[in-house]
């Protein structure tokens, strides 16, 4: 099977990994949490530093869940995040989810958050999920999308940043609008019973605007997407601290407002 040829975008830096590791099944996968059961085996994939795999474990036990990402530095990250709370029924390992290292009709419940739009082939990736999915169980995909995020007051530099962040995204061979496409990729992929839906992020309390400007200011500056930006040929330095200094500004008005909005399936395999 090919392996995957995008970029990570984001990367594993620390400023990426404080928004990651907010995550929990609640805040992020509640569309999937009505399918799961107590000893159900489940894939986790693109688990990243493993927060919402851990309570994938807590939910399933005594079933076991695997969590597969392509850095070993995050899934060591991961593997202390589980330790840490107790949780001994979830393993983690290097995984490509074009070319998952599991036989045919291995688990329950296949799942990937924030995935498929940084794959080249999400299609490819489906079939893969769905392919060591058993028969009867659910292949889970949650993604964002770019373009539909949106935010209050109006700003030319968080204007700035959205269309700067889809060029690079795109160059690095994914796609940011993935939410949308969501439904049309299990399509294309063979699903035909397919429950999409949508949910959204919203930061709009002074410690929550505090929080996501923080993290994209410093993702805009320090993080692989500025190398990728400026690499690639879409920015500067002088640009990237330009956008920086415009989420650390809307991170501190008073009536400030950001939606994250997604786009969720669920496939019977």
């Amino acid at each position: 099977m090919p392996k995957e040829s995008a970029v990570y975008t984001h990367g594993h830096h620390e400023s990426v990994l404080r928004s990651h590791e907010w995550r929990t099944a609640a805040n992020s996968a509640a569309y999937l949490l009505p399918r799961l059961r107590p000893g159900q085996a489940v894939l986790d994939v693109g688990c990243g530093p493993g927060t919402i795999t851990a309570d994938l474990a807590e939910l399933v036990s005594p079933g076991r869940v695997t969590g597969v990402d392509t850095g070993r530095g995050v899934l060591d990250r991961a593997a202390g995040v589980a330790s840490g709370r107790g949780v001994d029924n979830v393993e983690f390992a290097v995984g490509d989810v074009q070319a998952l290292d599991f036989p045919d009709d291995s688990f329950d419940v296949v799942h990937a958050h924030q995935v498929l739009q940084h794959v080249g082939d999400p299609v490819g990736a489906l079939r893969e999920m769905r392919r060591v999915c058993r028969p009867g169980g659910v292949v889970a995909a949650r993604d964002s999308d770019y373009a539909a995020m949106t935010w209050y007051p109006e700003t030319a530099g968080l204007t700035r940043w959205q269309e700067l962040y889809g060029r690079v995204a795109r160059a690095n061979g994914g796609e940011p609008d993935a939410g949308r496409r969501l439904l049309s990729w299990a399509r294309r992929a063979g699903f035909t019973d397919i429950t999409p839906s949508a949910a959204v992020w919203c930061f709009a309390t002074p410690a929550d605007r505090a929080w996501w400007s923080g993290l994209w200011a410093d993702r805009t500056t320090t993080s692989a997407y500025a190398r990728s930006a400026v690499d690639g040929g879409h920015a500067d330095a002088a640009v990237l601290t330009e956008v920086a200094d415009a989420w650390r500004a809307w991170g501190e008005e008073p009536d400030g407002w950001f939606m994250v909005p997604h786009g969720e399936v669920l496939c019977r395999a």
